[in-house]
C-alpha cells in the first residue's frame, strides 16, 4: 500500500533506506536509527483499540483495520506502535518470515496474548497435512494457539492443488477442521483467496457450511450483480466472517497527488485518497476487517486515524472515489476474474504477473515476488502470445499491460 508519509519519504525511498531506522525514529523520536535500535521502543501513552466487527457467526469481535505483516528489519517496533495505536488483529503467515518476530514480543509480554487477534496460514497439500502443520506454525509464534488458521492462497495458480471446487464441501476437510478447533490449537480455520475463480471457492464453502472465515482479495465497488458480490452475499447469509485484501494496492502517486483534488467526499472529511478507500470498504457490513501492510510509522497513523474517523459512505460517493481513481494508472486490479487473459487469447495469468510485480516495486517484497514467480507454471508466465490491447480493454481497471508485462519479466525472472 502506498501512503503520503509525513516525513517527506515515499514508500519507495522509504524502503531503501533502513526500515527499522525509520520506524524506531518515528516512535522514539531519535534522531539516530542505530541508538534507536539498540532496546525496546518505550510507548507511554496508548490509544484505544480501534472500532471493531463480529467475525462472522464466531461473534468474535476482530479490528476493523489489521497489520499485515511480513519481513523487515523494523517489524519488531511496527507491531508495538500498531498496538499503541490500537490495533489488536495481527496477520502473518508460514512464508511471511514475521512470525519470529511476533513471537518474541509474546514471549517478552505474555500478556499480549489475550489482548490481541492473531491468525497465521500455511500451504497443506492434504487435510492431515493442514493439522499438522499447525504445531509449526504455533512453534514460531511462541505461542499454544491461533485465533484463525488459513489455508493459505486457495487457488489454481498460488502454488496450490486445489483445483476441484469440492473440497469446501468434502468431508475430509470438514474433519480436519473439527479436529482443529477441538484440539484448542485455532478457535477458527477457513482459507484466503485471491484467484480468479474466487466467487466460485466463496460459494462453494457457503455450500459447505464449515469455513469459518475467508480472506479474500477484494475491490469497495463491486457491482452488485457480479459473481464475486454474490458469493459474498452467500459467504455472509451461511455465518462465514469475511476479511479485505488486497483492495487498496498497485496505486502509483497520481493517486495521492489527485484524488483527493476530485472527489468533494474527501476534501469535506480532510482524508487522503486511501483513507477515503478504506472508508469505502468499510462500508460494506459484509467485511469484518481489512487486512492492510502498513510498512511505516506514517501508514499506520493514518490507517488508525481512517477507522477511527469512520462513517458510512454514500455510495454516490463510492461511484466518485471509484471513477476518480479508475482514472489512474495502477498496477494491481482486485477485480481480476481473469477476464483479461480469456479476452487476450493466452493462458498466462495476466492478473498475477501485474500482482507479483506490485509485490516487487510497491511492497519491495523483491525476493517474495519472484519466488512466487517461480512457482507459477511455464504457461502462466508466458503472454508472448497475447493480444494485449484486448486485454486491456477487457481490464475492469484498464491495466496498463503492454507496458506492465515487460516490466514484470524483467523483474521477476
Amino acid at each position: 500500500m502506498s501512503h503520503s508519509n509525513q516525513s517527506g519519504l515515499d514508500r519507495r525511498d522509504w524502503i531503501k533506506v533502513s526500515a527499522a531506522g525509520i520506524a524506531a525514529t518515528a516512535i522514539t523520536g531519535s534522531t539516530s536509527a542505530q541508538s534507536a535500535l539498540a532496546g525496546p521502543v518505550n510507548i507511554t501513552k496508548m490509544s484505544d483499540p480501534v472500532p471493531t466487527r463480529p467475525l462472522g457467526r464466531s461473534g468474535i469481535p476482530v479490528s476493523m483495520l489489521n497489520l499485515g505483516t511480513f519481513r523487515n528489519p523494523g517489524s519488531d517496533r511496527l507491531l508495538r506502535f500498531s498496538y499503541a495505536n490500537g490495533v489488536r488483529y495481527f496477520d502473518t503467515a508460514d512464508t511471511y518470515g514475521s512470525e519470529p518476530v511476533i513471537g518474541r514480543w509474546l514471549k517478552e509480554d505474555p500478556a499480549l496474548r489475550n489482548q490481541m487477534f492473531l491468525v497465521t496460514k500455511e500451504h497443506p497439500k492434504t487435510p492431515q497435512q493442514f493439522i499438522d502443520k499447525l504445531d509449526e506454525r504455533l512453534a514460531a509464534l511462541q505461542t499454544d494457539y491461533v485465533d484463525l488458521y488459513l489455508i493459505h492462497g486457495i487457488g489454481n495458480t498460488y502454488g496450490s492443488d486445489y483445483k476441484s471446487l469440492d473440497w469446501p464441501k468434502s468431508k475430509e476437510w470438514q474433519a480436519a477442521f473439527e479436529k482443529i478447533k477441538k484440539s484448542g490449537k485455532a478457535k477458527l480455520v477457513g482459507f484466503s483467496c485471491h484467484d480468479s475463480r474466487r466467487a466460485e471457492f466463496l460459494q462453494a464453502a457457503a455450500v459447505g457450511g464449515f469455513v469459518d472465515a475467508i480472506m479474500v482479495q477484494y475491490t469497495p465497488w463491486l457491482d452488485k450483480e457480479s459473481k464475486l458480490n454474490k458469493a459474498l452475499d452467500a459467504c455472509h447469509k451461511a455465518g462465514i466472517g469475511l476479511i479485505s485484501m488486497k483492495q487498496i494496492s498497485g496505486f502509483g502517486d497520481k493517486v495521492l497527488k489527485d484524488v483527493p483534488k476530485h472527489v468533494p467526499y474527501l476534501k469535506e472529511k480532510n482524508l487522503t485518497a486511501y483513507q477515503g478507500l478504506l472508508h469505502a470498504i468499510w462500508s460494506d457490513e459484509r467485511i469484518a476487517s481489512v487486512c492492510v501492510s502498513m510498512v511505516n510509522t506514517d501508514q499506520i497513523r493514518e490507517n488508525t486515524a481512517a477507522i477511527k474517523s469512520f462513517e458510512p459512505m454514500k455510495l454516490t460517493d463510492i461511484h466518485d472515489l471509484r471513477d476518480t481513481v479508475l482514472a489512474c494508472d495502477r498496477t494491481l486490479c482486485a477485480d481480476c476474474d481473469g477476464q483479461c487473459s480469456r479476452a487476450g487469447g493466452t493462458k498466462a495469468s495476466l492478473g498475477d504477473l501485474t500482482r507479483l510485480l506490485t509485490y516487487h516495486d510497491q511492497y519491495g517484497y523483491r525476493s517474495e515476488a519472484k519466488r512466487l514467480y517461480r512457482e507459477l507454471a511455464p504457461e502462466s508466465c508466458d503472454w508472448s502470445d497475447a493480444d494485449l490491447a484486448l486485454a486491456e480493454a477487457a481490464c475492469p481497471n484498464h491495466l496498463k499491460f503492454s507496458s506492465l508485462l515487460p516490466r514484470a519479466s524483467q523483474c521477476l525472472s
